[in-house]
C-alpha cells in the first residue's frame, strides 16, 4: 500500500479562502434575494482589465505562434531574456538598485513561489512568520515537515511567530532568539502596514548577525505612495547576502488570470550544507525551476514586458489609483461609524478591528449577513489577527461605494 504524506493531515480542513467561499455559498443558497446583493470584499482579486498594453502585447505574441519562423516552443525555465532584462532594469537598476537579469527568475505566481522555496532549503531550520501571516506561508512549512502538530492557540508547534499588533505598528520586533528563514511581507497582507527604511535595516542586520535567509514578499510594493518607504529589501545595505525577493504582475497589471510573477535570487547569497560548507542558492534554484517547471507561456510574458514600456507604466499607475481610490472609500466609511482602521493607504487592504465583544468570524457572519458584504476574518491569518477583519480594494468603484454606504449603516 502506498504511504500518504502525513504533514497534510496536520493542516486544517480547509485553506482560508474556501472556507470564506463555502461560507458564502452556504449562505447565498439559503438566501437567494440576498445572495443578489453580495459585495465580495474578501479575496484579494482584483477586477478591473488588463492595461491596453498588455492585451496589445498578448495579441501580437499570439499572432507569432501562429506564424511560420516566428512561433516558439518550450521557452528557458527561468524566463525569457527580454523578461529578465525588463524587470531587472525596470524594477532595481533605474532605481538604483543592483540585480543582474539572471539573478531574476519569471514564474506563474509568487504564491507558488513562496512555497516552492522551501525545496532548496533543508529541515533544520527555524523559521519565523509574521502573525498574521499569509496562511500559504505556514501551510507550506506544515506540508513539507517543518512544523510539529497544531496547537490549541491555531498555531503550529515548531514556528517562531512573530507578533505584529497595534503596539508595534504591525511590524514584528526582532527576536531575541535564533531563526534561521524569515518571512517578512511589506506592504503587508493582510494589515496594508509598511516597513521603515531603519525596521527593514533592523531585520537585515539581525538575518546578517544570524546567517538567516529573509524571505520578503514584496508583491503589493506599487501602492507604495508615501515617499521613504523602501519598494524592495535590496535598497537595504547587505540585504543581497541574506534575502530573497518575491514579486507579481498579479495586483499591479492584472494578472491573476495570466499569472505571472519573479523571484529574485542573489549571486552571493548563501546557506550552510549538512557538512559545513556555505554553498549559494542561486544554481540550486536554477536547477530546481530547470527540474520541476517549464516556464510561463511565451504570450504571457511579452503581456508582462509591456508592464515595463511607457504606456504600460502609466496605464498601470492608473490601475493603481482606483484601487487605492476604493482603500479610501471603504477605509473612511469603517472609520465614520467609529471602528479602529490600518492599513488603506500604502496598500489595498484595510485592517479593521471589531467591535468590543465581536471575534473575527462573528464579524464575518455580521458582515455578510446584515450588510450583504464578504470580508476576511482576522483570525485565519494567525492568532494575532483576532479581533479584526480585512477588506480588500480590489473591487469596481460602484461596489466600493456601496459597500461603504452599507458599512455607514450598519450599528453594534
Amino acid at each position: 500500500m502506498a504511504f500518504l504524506n502525513d504533514n497534510f493531515l496536520k493542516l486544517r480542513a480547509g485553506y482560508l479562502f474556501p472556507e470564506i467561499a463555502r461560507r458564502v455559498n452556504t449562505f447565498c443558497e439559503t438566501h437567494p434575494e440576498a445572495a443578489k446583493r453580495v459585495i465580495r470584499c474578501g479575496i484579494g482579486d482584483v477586477t478591473e482589465p488588463l492595461p491596453a498594453a498588455c492585451i496589445e502585447a498578448l495579441h501580437k505574441a499570439v499572432d507569432e505562434m501562429g506564424t511560420p519562423g516566428k512561433f516558439r516552443g518550450y521557452g528557458p525555465e527561468q524566463g525569457y531574456d527580454f523578461l529578465r532584462h525588463a524587470i531587472a532594469q525596470g524594477d532595481y537598476r533605474d532605481r538604483g538598485i543592483e540585480v543582474a537579469d539572471d539573478e531574476v527568475f519569471v514564474s506563474d505566481g509568487s504564491k507558488c513561489d513562496c512555497g516552492n522555496i522551501l525545496d532548496i532549503f533543508g529541515h533544520d531550520n527555524q523559521i519565523a512568520v509574521m502573525d498574521p501571516v499569509y496562511p500559504v506561508y505556514v501551510d507550506t512549512n506544515v506540508m513539507a515537515g517543518h512544523t510539529g502538530p497544531g496547537n490549541e492557540f491555531g498555531g503550529f508547534d515548531g514556528l517562531m511567530y512573530l507578533p505584529c499588533t497595534p503596539a508595534n505598528g504591525f511590524v514584528p520586533e526582532i527576536p531575541t532568539e535564533k531563526a534561521d528563514i524569515i518571512y517578512l511581507c511589506y506592504p503587508n497582507n493582510p494589515t496594508g502596514a509598511t516597513a521603515t527604511r531603519e525596521q527593514l535595516t533592523a531585520w537585515v542586520e539581525y538575518a546578517r548577525a544570524h546567517e538567516a535567509v529573509i524571505l520578503y514578499d514584496a508583491a503589493y510594493e506599487a501602492y507604495i505612495s508615501e515617499p521613504g518607504i523602501p519598494h524592495s529589501i535590496y535598497e537595504i545595505a547587505g540585504a543581497r547576502e541574506c534575502a530573497i525577493e518575491f514579486r507579481s504582475f498579479s495586483k499591479n497589471a492584472g494578472f491573476t488570470g495570466l499569472r505571472c510573477a519573479f523571484t529574485v535570487v542573489p549571486k552571493g547569497l548563501k546557506a550552510l550544507a549538512l557538512n559545513g560548507e556555505r554553498r549559494p542558492l542561486h544554481p540550486l534554484w536554477q536547477r530546481r525551476m530547470s527540474t520541476k517547471f517549464n516556464g510561463v507561456s511565451y504570450p504571457v510574458q511579452r503581456a508582462a514586458e509591456a508592464v515595463y514600456t511607457a504606456a504600460g507604466k502609466a496605464q498601470i499607475a492608473g490601475l493603481v489609483a482606483h484601487y487605492m481610490e476604493n482603500a479610501r472609500i471603504l477605509r473612511e466609511a469603517c472609520a465614520a461609524i467609529s471602528l479602529d482602521v490600518t492599513g488603506g493607504r500604502n496598500a489595498p487592504y484595510i485592517w479593521v478591528g471589531t467591535p468590543p465583544g465581536i471575534g473575527s468570524w462573528d464579524m464575518f457572519d455580521l458582515m455578510l449577513e446584515e450588510a450583504n458584504i464578504v470580508v476576511t476574518p482576522g483570525s485565519g491569518f494567525g492568532s494575532s489577527g483576532e479581533g479584526f477583519f480585512r477588506i480588500s480594494a480590489f473591487n469596481s468603484r460602484a461596489n466600493a461605494e456601496e459597500a461603504a454606504r452599507r458599512i455607514v449603516g450598519m450599528s453594534f
